[in-house]
């Protein structure tokens, strides 16, 4: 009883504390701090997607969000490090240019938390990574294009032939072949995330050569598109708004499972290091063929049930869509 009456009282006065409403902060689980590093602007599209997810969790009221966009790379690394010393608990940005640097502020801040996007493989104890693993909607849209092509020639215009762009484009390419074995392909890259002007013109040039219809794994790509009256294929985002006639459709990609996966484990002292792409993919509905919209009775309906038909063997794990990170090449 001697031991215990302590306990009890100590109990009662904490009850005391709450009930008169002075110190209630202590008890409540306070927000998780998590700030973002990112080197393009927030409209982006794969940089829009994160950030999109991280401002819903903060809609929530899980988090404390910060974010800097449009990084230099050379920047990276003190911005990095300046958002860990203010004491933010998780930090998410993009370490494909920067994977040194990014690394070894992971190192220097092993109480902080990271989940970067990066071609390269977790870093014990604290680094995670993640990327669009979206190559199943974009095998879909590769079917939708390949249907709907009269000329049978395909333009491609993308950022970097990285590994996460290739993957994409490759399945892209592979759906179109299912359907349409004629068909044939023009890949450019044009070594920028994001210059409009850039992959407009590449763009343009591809549509010069016959081209009815455009891969736009850049933006600029449909602008390109709608002026000269050919079609596009939209990647990441849904960009059948702003572009109603030219659009068909896209593969889309959901950051909140990877978001909110990341903060719950966080908040719980669970966060390790791990591959976070597998919660791109559809069957964590991390990706998504996206409606037809504007086009829905312009897509031919033996064709749209090809596409639903191959979409429910992938989610159902009867069809596996290849993962090929080479480079792709245009048609000889």
């Amino acid at each position: 009883m001697i031991q215990r009456r302590p306990l009890i009282l100590s109990a009662a006065a904490l009850a005391g504390l709450v009930a008169v409403g002075l110190p209630q902060f202590a008890f409540a689980q306070s927000k998780l701090k998590v700030a973002a590093v990112y080197t393009v602007p927030f409209e982006q599209q794969w940089v829009g997607r994160i950030h999109k997810a991280l401002k819903a969790a903060e809609a929530r009221g899980e988090i404390e969000y910060k974010a800097t966009e449009n990084v230099a790379n050379a920047d990276y690394e003190r911005v990095m490090r300046e958002y860990a010393t203010a004491g933010n608990q998780l930090i998410v940005g993009e370490a494909f240019a920067v994977e040194a640097a990014a690394r070894k502020v992971a190192k220097d801040f092993p109480k902080t938390m990271f989940l970067m996007g990066s071609s390269g493989k977790p870093q014990a104890p604290n680094f995670s990574v993640f990327d669009n693993y979206i190559q199943e909607p974009a095998y879909l849209t590769g079917m939708i294009a390949g249907g709907m092509t009269k000329s049978n020639k395909i333009g491609m215009v993308g950022g970097f032939p990285i590994p996460e762009v290739n993957r994409l484009m490759n399945a892209f390419m592979a759906g179109a072949k299912e359907v349409n074995p004629k068909v044939e392909f023009s890949v450019s890259f044009i070594n920028s995330w994001f210059d409009p002007p850039k992959a407009k013109e590449a763009a343009f040039a591809m549509i010069d050569k016959g081209a009815d219809i455009m891969y736009a794994e850049r933006f600029g790509v449909s602008d390109a598109a709608k002026e000269r009256k050919v079609l596009a294929i939209g990647n990441v985002i849904n960009t059948q708004p702003q572009y109603p006639d030219t659009v068909v459709v896209s593969a889309l990609w959901n950051m909140e499972p990877s978001v909110d996966r990341a903060i719950k484990l966080v908040k719980d002292a669970q966060f390790k290091a791990e591959d976070y792409g597998p919660y791109s993919q559809m069957q964590y509905k991390g990706s998504e063929l996206s409606p037809l919209g504007t086009f829905e009775k312009k897509v031919p309906a033996d064709l749209v049930a090809k596409v639903k038909a191959r979409e429910a063997e992938i989610l159902s794990g009867k069809y596996s869509v290849k993962i090929d990170d080479r480079q792709p090449k245009s048609s000889k």
